[in-house]
Parts: structure tokens; sequence; C-alpha cells
């Protein structure tokens, strides 16, 4: 079965729509239609509710960021500084000088050099987001999960959204990274709630962005360190 890409609502239907609006991840004109349908339609805001009842433990752990102390003062001198006090006028003797005017124009250029190489030398390096997010789903397949993969926790975790596992059967996730065979992640544990730990390739390559899958395999999983039954569900991992 061909991996089902992130195509909006129309994909995984009005329930995983919802979730994914509250996740966030949802882009600009989709987010606007379910802002708007929220307003007009009791059922979907039933729905949108719902999930931000049941994805909030997800956040449970972490705790508010303050922004650095220097931020606001910084921000404060930007928007609401007083305009400096104008300087005394000259002599005319010093603005009819030939010298005076060379060496304000040399000083000019060293100022914005210095203005335009400052951000370069002194730019942070970009960070890998601390957390990504991808809605699994698939044609023809009723399973959906909703999968949360934590860079800081070493963690993906995983909220059942739908579909029923047959008898003498386990749901097993894989991450997929490009054309490269697909690698186990493990057996994905019953309930509405999972949590699966992240081994440090792994979490490498789920940084780059990545594909999570979901098969049925055989109670215990895939004998073959392979996907042996169908993708029931998969998605692409989203910033948050």
């Amino acid at each position: 079965m061909t991996l089902a890409e992130d195509n909006g609502p129309e994909r995984g239907g009005d329930d995983l729509f919802a979730a994914e609006y509250v996740l966030g991840v949802l882009p600009a004109e989709e987010r606007q239609i379910a802002s708007r349908r929220i307003d007009s339609e009791t059922e979907f805001a039933r729905l949108v509710d719902g999930w931000e009842v049941h994805l909030s433990p997800l956040a449970a752990g972490y705790p508010e960021i303050e922004p650095p102390a220097s931020v606001k003062p910084a921000i404060d001198r930007l928007l609401f500084s007083s305009a400096a006090a104008a300087p005394a006028e000259p002599r005319a003797g010093l603005w009819s000088s030939l010298a005076f005017w060379r060496g304000l124009a040399v000083a000019a250029v060293a100022a914005l050099a210095l203005y335009v190489a400052v951000p370069y030398v002194n730019r942070p390096a970009e960070q890998p987001q601390a957390r990504l997010v991808a809605s699994l789903a698939a044609d023809g397949s009723d399973v959906k999960y909703l999968a949360v993969y934590d860079s800081e926790r070493h963690e993906v975790s995983l909220s059942h959204v739908s579909g029923a596992l047959a008898s003498g059967k386990d749901f097993e996730l894989w991450m997929i990274e490009g054309k490269n065979a697909p690698i186990s992640m493990g057996v994905i544990p019953a309930g509405a709630t999972a949590h699966i730990g992240v081994s440090p390739a792994t979490q490498r390559k789920l940084a780059q962005g990545a594909v999570l899958a979901v098969s049925l395999e055989p109670a215990g999983g895939s004998p073959t360190g392979q996907p042996t039954g169908p993708v029931v569900a998969a998605g692409d991992l989203k910033g948050i």
C-alpha cells in the first residue's frame, strides 16, 4: 500500500482534522476553514473541545519557559525610546572641511560593514525543534494515530484515534527515511495512549524529518525486521 500523505480534512475525516487543528499543524488556509467551522458547526466544535481535553496531558510535563530578562527592555527601547537629543550646531569651518567629510565617509562605511557583519558573526546555531507531530492515516484503513516526537525525552507518544486491532495481531511502528528500508521502532502497546523510546541513531533521523508508519503484524511484531503486513497508517513528521 502506498503511504498516504497529509492532504487536509478530506484525508482523515473531521475527527483527525479537529485533532490537527488542536495540535496547530494545519496550513493557514485549512486552519481558517477549521476556525469558521468551530463557529458554525456545533458537532465539529465538540470534536475540537474533545481533542483539547484528550491531548492536554501531552503538555502537562512541560513547564512554561520565561524569555531571557533582557528581551523586554530591548523591545521597550526599540519601541518607546525618545529620540536622541539633537547635537549642537557645529562651527561653519567644520562643515566646510574636506578632511571632515572624508573622515565621516570612512566612518560610515566602517559602521555599515560592522552592521552587516555582526548578525552573521553572532548568529546562534539553529537548534532542531524539540517536538514534531504527525497524523497517521491511510486510504482504505480506519486506523488512525496521532504521534508526537519529543527530542528532549527521546520518545514518541502515540494517541490511538480509531481502528480496532484484530485478535492475534499487533500494530508495529516504523520510521522511514527517504528511500531507505523501514526501521522498526517497536510494537505499539495497546491502549488509548502509548510511549515508545527512540534510539540515538533514530533520533538523528527523526530530527531531520521522516515518515512514521504503522503496519499490521503477527502478535509480538514482524518476524523479519521488515513490515510483513499491510501499512494501515502513515504520515510525515512536522514541526509544531
